[in-house]
């Protein structure tokens, strides 16, 4: 695997561990999240602390198998290729829940069943195996400090709104899906119960209605659409045949995938009256617009 220019950790507003992680990491560039709290902030403090062309994001409760950054900056051969993400597999403290749907797994920040199986374009990846052209995702505004998790608050969708600006910011970008870059993501015993499920779903959908404000529906909502009408009806199917089959367990799958569908359209509800407050989608895609104006193409690989 190519060794990494260098290596930034964000510490989010605690003193104390910047502090300790400062003294006892050798190698490692340690800087303070100096934007609001939460994920968005964390990460572009990291952005802005760079150097590098490609900056690579993971999250710190990951590890990444040994080929991880290989795979990750490949599609950057292209020069169209503006952003990448990887495959997360879920690592569970004990055994997999056996009521957990693959259709879910990006309630614990993983890939997910209905994902593509090998390379492939996308419209945005999964922030804890994820790069970007640093450039690029700088000049596109970074991430958005209204989106993302802050502290135990389960948001999200801030990889998402980014992708859809970094989009708008170059004609005929892409950003690209490869699954050979693979993280294992640790989940934490309290996100394997139904308590933690609902409440992500509930925030999802939330933050679904927010970017959807934002950036339009028509943008926001593409992949879930075919999500909601194809991958999840067959997911409920799988799970009662399964239960014909003889695991039972396989109702509980299929009674999840319909009422995590349904808390999460619930929580969307919720979020259109919070997102009023937001402006529209037109306006933030006409001033998108006319930042990208001068740099509508590539014309040198980075």
């Amino acid at each position: 695997m190519p060794s990494p220019a260098e290596t930034i950790l964000v510490v989010d507003h605690n003193v104390a561990l910047h502090e300790r992680a400062r003294r006892e990491l050798n190698g490692v560039k340690v800087v303070e999240n100096e934007s609001v709290q939460g994920l968005s902030g964390a990460r572009n403090s990291g952005l802005a602390a760079a150097t590098g062309r490609i900056a690579v994001f993971m999250d710190d409760d990951a590890e990444a198998d040994p080929d991880w950054l290989s795979h990750l900056i490949a599609p950057y051969a292209d020069v169209h290729v503006i952003a990448t993400g990887g495959r997360v597999v879920a690592a569970w403290p004990e055994r997999r829940p056996r009521w957990m749907p693959e259709e879910f797994d990006w309630v614990v920040g993983c890939s997910y069943r209905g994902l593509p199986e090998t390379e492939a374009d996308i419209r945005n990846p999964i922030g804890c195996s994820m790069s970007v052209r640093r450039d690029d995702a700088l000049r596109a505004g970074g991430f958005r400090s209204e989106m993302g998790r802050v502290g135990a608050v389960p948001s999200g969708c801030e990889e998402t709104d980014l992708a859809i600006r970094l989009g708008r910011l170059m004609r005929g970008s892409r950003i690209v899906y490869e699954p050979a870059a693979t993280v294992r993501h640790h989940v934490a015993p309290a996100r394997t119960r139904w308590s933690y499920f609902w409440s992500r779903c509930y925030r999802e959908g939330i933050s679904k209605a927010i970017l959807a404000r934002l950036e339009g529906s028509s943008r926001a909502l593409a992949s879930e659409r075919t999500y909601a009408l194809k991958v999840l009806p067959l997911g409920v199917l799988r799970g009662v045949g399964t239960a014909l089959g003889g695991d039972l367990a396989g109702i509980l799958r299929a009674a999840a995938i319909v009422g995590g569908l349904y808390v999460t359209a619930l929580g969307y509800l919720a979020g259109e009256i919070q997102a009023r407050r937001l402006p529209p989608a037109d306006a933030g895609a006409s001033a998108a617009s006319r930042g990208a104006s001068a740099d509508s193409h590539r014309q040198e690989p980075k």
